[in-house]
């Protein structure tokens, strides 16, 4: 029997975690122009069709039945579902409905744990993460399921949106204050909420200014940094990443740092040039 762990395409991690298959993915269905995108990372077209296009991606969750097929392929592993926060997508529900189903038919020997990680993109892929280290370390499923949910609660997400074109298409900002916040360059710096929601911690002028202020929001990393992962998404701006990496670890030395791409699901919402930093 062995330890399999999931997730779903709200969150985002190194291609290779996928191609190696030491990460199962229930993707989200978006749909754009014609065009479906499901575990695609990091495609400039999408940010390209998505300045040209007066409204955003449709997303929708996987269904239980989606889940239930991947239960299928693996009937005698114990699965450690990570999944996109409860408060930003219907996925979760989904996933424990599905596990409930599952273990009604009795036909499976292993066991099935879903844990909500209260973030979404790499901060979901840092629980992957960890969750991978443990499995490594042969630490038993109940440890792994238990050390996952505490880590729950000590990663941080904070992330900046270059434009915010997408969040107007999206109508979470009246359009002629947009446009009057993009003349003035304004920029968001947001975070994920203890409960798993989307907040604006701060509104700035100018790029630079809030790069500053995200790398500011790190302080609370200082302590047991021999103990933390850094982790930075980007949508479709990998250099701009990279120099975010090196001013953070001149500041905050972590002891490992995983920088990857935006999926399409967060993507969508980020708009490109956005960069999402994470630690726990």
């Amino acid at each position: 029997m062995a330890i399999r762990v999931m997730t779903d395409g709200g969150a985002d991690y190194p291609a290779e975690w996928k191609k190696e298959g030491v990460v199962h993915c229930i993707p989200l269905y978006v749909t754009f122009g014609g065009k479906r995108y499901e575990d695609v990372q990091g495609e400039p077209d999408f940010y390209d069709m998505m300045k040209t296009h007066s409204e955003l991606p449709k997303t929708a969750s996987p269904s239980p039945e989606d889940f239930l097929r991947a239960f299928a392929l693996y009937p005698d592993d114990d699965i450690l579902l990570i999944l996109l926060s409860s408060s930003l997508s219907s996925t979760y529900a989904h996933a424990r409905l599905a596990k409930e189903m599952a273990e009604e038919t009795g036909v499976r020997s292993g066991r099935i744990e879903v844990i909500d990680s209260l973030t979404a993109s790499l901060g979901t892929g840092l629980l992957l993460f960890r969750a991978l280290e443990d499995i490594r370390a042969g630490h038993s499923f109940d440890d792994i399921v238990r050390r996952s949910g505490s880590r729950v609660k000590h990663t941080r997400t904070v992330f900046y949106l270059d434009t915010l074109e997408n969040v107007i298409k999206g109508g979470r900002l009246d359009r002629t204050k947009g446009t009057i916040a993009s003349v003035l360059s304004i920029k968001l710096v947001m975070q994920a909420s203890e409960a798993g929601e989307v907040e604006v911690t701060d509104k700035v002028r100018g790029r630079k200014n809030a790069l500053i202020r995200l790398i500011d929001k790190l302080e609370d990393a200082r302590h047991g940094l021999e103990e933390k992962v850094l982790g930075i998404a980007h949508s479709n701006c990998l250099e701009e990443a990279v120099a975010l990496k090196d001013r953070i670890l001149q500041r905050y030395p972590f002891r490992h740092t995983i920088i990857t791409d935006m999926g399409p699901v967060i993507g969508t919402y980020a708009g490109e040039r956005g960069l999402l930093v994470c630690y726990n």
